[in-house]
């Protein structure tokens, strides 16, 4: 019997196979903590970003520390605004995007 793969296996496996996935993915996470849904909006961050550049380079990318980055995107991070414009940012550049907030 074939072991199935956990679902964050499966999203990551499939934003690095699907460029418009990953779009779609970036925008939701973006959108979510805008809309005050911080937590779907961290989780949704956290798998692009592994799945995309990684906690490494975008520590190296953003100055901060992978380890205050993971902790960040984690179920009891609380991002300040100036780390996480910089890591969305990044992401976006990253990614091709130019995301805007609109009325």
């Amino acid at each position: 019997m074939p072991r199935s793969k956990k679902f964050k296996e499966l999203v990551q496996q499939h934003i690095k196979a699907d460029k418009k996935f990953a779009e779609a993915l970036l925008r939701e996470g973006i959108e979510a903590m805008l809309s005050g849904d911080v937590e779907t909006g961290k989780s949704l961050l956290r798998d692009t970003i592994k799945a995309t550049v990684g906690f490494e380079q975008l520590a190296k990318a953003t100055g901060a520390p992978a380890k205050s980055l993971i902790r960040m995107f984690g179920p009891r991070g609380n991002p300040q605004a100036k780390n996480l414009f910089a890591v969305i940012g990044y992401l976006q550049k990253k990614a091709g995007l130019h995301l805007r907030v609109a009325a």
